[in-house]
C-alpha cells in the first residue's frame, strides 16, 4: 500500500491504529514532535478509553492508510498519559502577533512523511474543533519565538498569511470585498468620464468667439461685426416678381326666360282642369 508524500497530522490522529498482527491499538490522541527543528517524530494512541496506558509509534512504522485506519508494523513503546503531557508540542498553542496581539490557535500541521519535516502549520482563528472554520498557512520561518503553549510571530493579522481553507463566512467576506472593489472601479470611470464632459465646451468652435449679449451694446462699431457678411448675396434678390394681372374673362349675357306657351282656342282659366 503506497503512502502519500504529504499528510496532515489531523488525518493521522483521527484514524484507528491497526498493527501487522491485525489487532486494533486505539485511535491517535497526540503528536510526538520536536518543535525546535519543526519535525514530527511519531504519534501516540490510546488502546482503552479508561486506561492510562498510551502506545507511542514512530513515524517510520507507518505502512499504509485506509479510510478509517492506519496500518503500522512493529511493536510500540508503552508510556502513561502524564509522561505524554510533558512532551513539547506546538499543536493547540496560542498564536501571538506583533505587540503581543492574540491571533488564533495552531490547529494542524502538514508533514512530509519521508523525513517527518513539518512544511507548514495550519492556524485557526477560533476553536479548531468547530467544523467549517478557516485555516491559514504559517510557515516555520515566520515563527520568531516559541514557548510551551505559545508561538510568537511578527504578524499584524491572519490576513498576512495565505488561506489554506476558507469558511463560508470568509468566502462571503472575500467575495463582498471583490464586489466592492469592482463597484469602486466602475464609479471612478464614470466620474472621470463625467468630468471630461463638463470640461468640454458645449458649443462648437464657430460660436466660441461670439460677443456675449451684455457686451454687444458696448461695441463702438456694431456695423463692423457683420462687415464680412455684406459681400454675401441677398437671398431676396433672386425671389421672382409678382406675376402680371391676368385679363378678366368676357362676361356672358344672362340667360333669357322662355316665352309663355300659347294655347289654341280660348285661354285656360284658373278653375279649369288642365287635364280635361
Amino acid at each position: 500500500m503506497s503512502l502519500p508524500e504529504q499528510l496532515l497530522l489531523s488525518d493521522l490522529l483521527r484514524r484507528q491504529v491497526r498493527c501487522d498482527q491485525g489487532l486494533e491499538r486505539g485511535s491517535g490522541v497526540l503528536a510526538w514532535m520536536h518543535p525546535p527543528v519543526h519535525r514530527l517524530l511519531g504519534w501516540a494512541s490510546r488502546p482503552s478509553a479508561f486506561a492510562q496506558r498510551r502506545l507511542v509509534w514512530r513515524l517510520d512504522q507507518l505502512r499504509g492508510l485506509g479510510e478509517q485506519e492506519v496500518f503500522v508494523k512493529g511493536e510500540p513503546a508503552e508510556t502513561d498519559a502524564a509522561t505524554l503531557e510533558r512532551l513539547p508540542t506546538l499543536i493547540d498553542a496560542a498564536l501571538t502577533g506583533a505587540d503581543d496581539v492574540p491571533l488564533g490557535l495552531v490547529a494542524d500541521a502538514a508533514v512530509e512523511l519521508r523525513s517527518g519535516r513539518i512544511l507548514h502549520y495550519l492556524v485557526a482563528r477560533s476553536d479548531p474543533r468547530l467544523p467549517g472554520t478557516s485555516r491559514w498557512r504559517l510557515s516555520p520561518d515566520r515563527i520568531v519565538d516559541q514557548q510551551p503553549g505559545r508561538v510568537f510571530t511578527a504578524l499584524r493579522g491572519l490576513d498576512d498569511l495565505p488561506v489554506a481553507r476558507a469558511s463560508v463566512r470568509q468566502k462571503l467576506l472575500r467575495r463582498s470585498q471583490r464586489w466592492k472593489e469592482q463597484v469602486q472601479q466602475v464609479g471612478g470611470r464614470v466620474e472621470e468620464r463625467l468630468e471630461g464632459w463638463l470640461e468640454e465646451p458645449p458649443w462648437p468652435e464657430a460660436f466660441r468667439e461670439e460677443i456675449p449679449w451684455p457686451e454687444r451694446d458696448r461695441n463702438p462699431h456694431p456695423d463692423e461685426r457683420y462687415a464680412s457678411d455684406r459681400d454675401e448675396p441677398d437671398p431676396l434678390e433672386d425671389w421672382p416678381e409678382e406675376p402680371e394681372q391676368l385679363p378678366e374673362p368676357p362676361r356672358q349675357p344672362p340667360p333669357q326666360e322662355p316665352a309663355p306657351r300659347r294655347y289654341r282656342g280660348r285661354e285656360p282659366h284658373g278653375a279649369d282642369d288642365p287635364w280635361i
